[in-house]
């Protein structure tokens, strides 16, 4: 009991740490709140009336689960540099000369990543109201996305993780984000994916994104769950435990 309490009074001090620099860069702000906001404008005002998204009535109501996820997955880049930076400065090196869980380095690192990026959509989906956002969620419809939300960004934090460590510079640290948001444009999260060329359909039909899109919507617009949601609990989940297996395995590799 003495060392779960240690250990977790150690990630605390840890997530205090890693969310202090968060919240000092403003670069990090400006590429996972404002960046997401901009292209949110751009969909909805630009290219909203040219798409087809069938019985929703306002396009606006369409991208925002999108968007959130897009903000989540350039937010989980900097989760990346910020643990690259760690290994790559010494300061890993440091953190063993003293009396602290291990496993607290990287728990800090992703509830961080967390909570940043919770409270990134958190200014998105506030920005969606104003615009014209209108969602017919209830309380336990409400609670369901945030639980889906929350399990997709601490399953992506942990894949952070490990490209955090295995790359040689910070830069390169955060570039498997841009598979993420490929996954992204190829699903259904700004068309329909019925309206796309067979070949794009299959693949927005076979991967993460969709089904945790589709069950995102279905919950905020629709205020149930939807036929997709089983799915998004697998992806959801299978991708934290296999993420966090893989993460904690090369820390300890490493950090020896």
């Amino acid at each position: 009991m003495k060392n779960l309490f240690s250990g977790l009074h150690d990630t605390a001090v840890m997530f205090r740490r890693t969310l202090r620099y968060a919240v000092r860069n403003t670069d990090t702000f400006t590429t996972v709140a404002v960046m997401p906001i901009l292209i949110m404008l751009t969909f909805v005002f630009v290219f909203g009336n040219s798409i087809k998204i069938g019985p929703v009535q306002h396009y606006i109501d369409f991208v925002v689960p999108g968007i959130a996820l897009m903000s989540v997955a350039n937010g989980i880049a900097y989760a990346a540099l910020r643990l690259n930076n760690d290994m790559t400065k010494g300061i890993i090196n440091r953190f063993r000369c003293l009396p602290i869980a291990r496993s607290s380095v990287l728990n800090g690192h992703v509830l961080t990543s967390v909570v940043f990026n919770l409270f990134s959509v958190a200014l998105i989906m506030g920005t969606a109201f104003a615009l014209g956002f209108r969602p017919h969620a209830g309380l336990l419809a409400w609670t369901e996305f945030a639980g889906l939300l929350t399990l997709v960004t601490a399953a992506l934090s942990w894949t952070a993780m490990i490209f955090g460590q295995i790359a040689s510079t910070p830069e390169g640290a955060g570039g498997f984000s841009y598979v993420v948001l490929l996954f992204l444009f190829l699903s259904s999260a700004f068309a329909p994916a019925d309206g796309m060329n067979r070949w794009v359909r299959a693949v927005a039909s076979h991967q993460p994104m969709t089904p945790i899109i589709e069950t995102a919507r279905s919950l905020l617009l629709h205020n149930r769950l939807g036929g997709q949601a089983w799915a998004a609990a697998l992806w959801g989940v299978g991708i934290l435990a296999a993420s966090y297996i893989t993460a904690v395995a090369i820390y300890k590799r490493r950090a020896v």
